[in-house]
């Protein structure tokens, strides 16, 4: 289960995100990133970091550690600032925060990555399986920390398909076409060797652990009958991407092959 922290102390915003995340620290005396509740795409952005992060941890891909982050209502009335005191005051309760990575720097896109070819294979199918759109030349959500190791953060852009729920089943079958702006494309090696060594990793039973992190206060869609109808639409839709693997897989690899012909020409 993700472990759950007290804000105590709301450091300071950090405005390159436009749902204006902050830095905060726990009471377990760490730093996090909180993303709010109360801002953007409210609740299924915090589902979408949540699920989409844990599986690209339950893969071994270097996702800072997820906590359920819960902001008290003092935090949120002592704020001086207009606007953010009425996103705290939107967000009292339970947000998402991921572990701070200290003097993290924003990645050099036009080099390939130090991990090499078959990580970077890795992260084309993690995105693709949770039909990830933010890991582009515009928006990387790939940063470099202590020892130049790559992070990867922002995935509550992910899985947009339950902004709707718009014909589930036919969405997971697709293939992920925009997996042809990712960013690590033109490095990676052959995606369906990626998808030998993760699809292992990543059987019912995680799936359903992950899932089942997502508190229930956060899973209101009133088209569903409650928490527990809504948690088994994502794992149905998870376990239709899975069962498409061959289709979504075989259509990176293309999109691979002719980002690297383009590199080249």
């Amino acid at each position: 289960m993700l472990r759950s922290v007290d804000i105590t102390r709301y450091i300071t915003p950090l405005r390159e995100g436009s749902s204006l995340p902050a830095l905060v620290e726990g009471d377990d005396g760490r730093e996090y990133v909180v993303k709010f509740r109360g801002a953007g795409h409210g609740e299924k952005a915090l589902i979408a970091e949540v699920i989409v992060g844990e599986i690209g941890r339950a893969l071994g891909l270097p996702v800072p550690e997820i906590v359920i982050a819960t902001l008290p209502e003092e935090i949120a009335r002592a704020e001086s600032h207009d606007e953010i005191r009425d996103l705290l005051g939107w967000s009292v309760g339970l947000n998402v925060g991921l572990a701070f990575v200290p003097g993290a720097l924003a990645t050099d896109m036009t080099r390939a990555p130090i991990e090499g070819a078959e990580w970077a294979a890795d992260v084309v199918w993690f995105d693709s399986l949770t039909i990830n759109p933010d890991r582009t030349p515009r928006n990387a959500n790939l940063i470099i920390g202590a020892g130049s190791r790559s992070w990867l953060i922002d995935h509550g852009s992910a899985l947009y398909v339950h902004h709707a729920w718009d014909e589930p089943d036919a969405h997971a079958a697709r293939p992920f076409e925009r997996i042809g702006e990712h960013v690590l494309l033109p490095f990676a090696a052959s995606i369906a060797d990626a998808d030998a060594r993760l699809a292992p990793r990543l059987d019912a039973g995680t799936v359903n652990r992950i899932v089942d992190d997502v508190p229930a206060a956060w899973l209101r869609d009133s088209r569903f009958a409650g928490p527990p109808a809504e948690r088994d639409a994502y794992r149905r839709y998870l376990a239709a991407r899975m069962a498409a693997r061959p289709t979504w897989v075989a259509a990176a690899d293309d999109l691979r092959l002719e980002a690297q012909r383009d590199a080249v020409a």
